[in-house]
């Protein structure tokens, strides 16, 4: 390698590394300093008392019907309340913290509601943007729009997005109106948090243009929501491109494919949840099969076999091939684990299985670490840093109930967690390491320099 080509290298990682600090500095600006105030205009929020019914009965939706009987729920949030994601606020629980604990399946919201109030010439209705999982909306017994796909047997749920629906003409004619709302949540989303199930953040109903500008709102703060989403897999891409020209660089060239696998496979799940949550282009089921199912094991075995790489270890031998049978180990009890896979009862059993797989990775990981820190003449202290920033992104849930920090934050009132601080840092503390490598390279190559 000429010296030309090694200043090319390092010039080249200096300009990574200060494209990714830019790009990090540049989300938490837009996060500081885009739009973030209250919508403007008057509308009304829903809160209640909504009248509801677990079970399933298309009667229900009709103006008419009698549900005095049914149970009275309010949608009230607490002041501050936000969801845990996003930041959306008015956020409440749902029924599996209201005596539902274990329900999953159709539930219905009904409420009259007086137009007295509201301008007639053209009224709207902001849909709830927080819904375990999907739902059609009945004005005065007429399906009026939906969230999710109701064609089939079972419904197709998607990520719940913001939504708007603009009332029936007929409606401008009334004193009154009934909305229900028919909620379907689906089983894999029972038990996967104490508060799940239906309506978490209530419809919000007055004239079109107050209404549209609650809608647009809520999509800013949902697009705000997702954004380091994006920037992160920019900023992994860039990591595995310093890294392929840096070890393609040393005499002779070392093998990196395992970390740049590993960063790409990363990139793709972090982006894929903006995707998911952005556009209406993946199911819920889908995102399961390509996120839980493939991505995320092939993610942990990846790794584990980049930092086997990195140390350069050839022994025990055994090691690679126990990576790629917990791997699909991981795999195929993820797959049972899915409830539209087995049974209720078999479903449980597969995810309690797939759970104590995942965390049999950390002791093989550990063992790989031992192993290679050991064998190092120079003990590099930055690179077991840069393996525990990206284990606790790896091990997110695990590292959460240890209760050390909060999971997420709220900075400028929009949700980042502690998996994309992390992740952010462990790019750095990798450029700062890379950059180490380049310099001993050039001294190595030219000692007389």
């Amino acid at each position: 390698m000429t010296l030309p080509q090694k200043t090319k290298i390092s010039v080249a990682l200096y300009v990574m590394a200060i494209i990714t600090l830019s790009l990090m500095l540049l989300t938490m600006m837009f996060l500081k300093f885009s739009i973030n105030g209250a919508a403007v205009g008057k509308t009304i929020t829903l809160n209640g008392p909504w009248k509801f019914k677990t079970g399933d009965n298309q009667q229900w939706a009709q103006s008419d019907f009698n549900d005095s009987n049914w149970e009275s729920i309010n949608l009230t949030a607490p002041a501050g309340a936000h969801d845990g994601d996003v930041g959306l606020s008015g956020y409440v629980p749902g029924w599996a913290a209201r005596g539902y604990p274990t329900y999953s399946g159709y539930a219905w919201y009904r409420m009259k509601i007086s137009l007295d109030s509201v301008k007639k010439n053209s009224i709207a209705l902001a849909g709830p943007p927080a819904v375990d999982d999907a739902y059609q909306l009945f004005i005065n017994g007429v399906l009026s729009g939906s969230a999710g796909d109701f064609s089939g047997k079972v419904p197709i749920t998607y990520s719940i997005q913001p939504r708007m629906f603009l009332l029936p003409e007929s409606t401008k004619k009334e004193n009154y109106i009934t909305i229900a709302f028919r909620v379907w949540m689906s089983a894999a989303t029972s038990g996967q948090a104490p508060d799940v199930g239906g309506i978490h953040i209530a419809p919000e109903l007055g004239e079109k243009s107050s209404v549209e500008s609650k809608y647009r709102f809520q999509w800013e703060q949902t697009i705000k929501g997702y954004i380091v989403e994006i920037v992160e897999p920019v900023i992994f891409i860039l990591l595995a491109i310093s890294l392929f020209l840096l070890f393609r660089s040393q005499q002779p060239p070392r093998s990196c494919k395992w970390f740049i696998l590993a960063l790409v496979l990363l990139a793709f799940v972090r982006a894929n949840q903006a995707i998911y949550c952005w556009f209406q282009i993946e199911s819920a089921h889908q995102y399961d099969i390509v996120t839980t199912i493939l991505l995320r094991p092939l993610i942990l075995g990846c790794w584990l076999m980049a930092w086997w790489e990195w140390y350069e270890l050839r022994q025990p031998k055994w090691i690679p091939s126990i990576i790629v049978i917990l791997t699909l180990i991981y795999m195929g009890t993820q797959l049972l684990g899915l409830p539209s896979v087995s049974s209720s009862m078999n479903s449980t059993f597969f995810q309690k299985m797939a759970d104590n797989t995942r965390l049999l990775f950390v002791p093989l990981m550990l063992f790989i670490i031992y192993r290679g820190f050991l064998q190092q003449e120079r003990k590099e202290w930055l690179v077991l840093l840069a393996i525990l920033l990206v284990s606790v992104g790896l091990f997110a849930q695990e590292f959460a109930q240890l209760h050390i920090i909060p999971g997420i934050w709220f900075p400028y009132g929009v949700g980042v967690s502690t998996t994309q601080y992390a992740y952010a840092a462990f790019t750095l503390v990798m450029y700062i390491i890379l950059i180490q490598k380049s310099r001993k390279v050039f001294v190595a190559v030219y000692p007389e320099r």
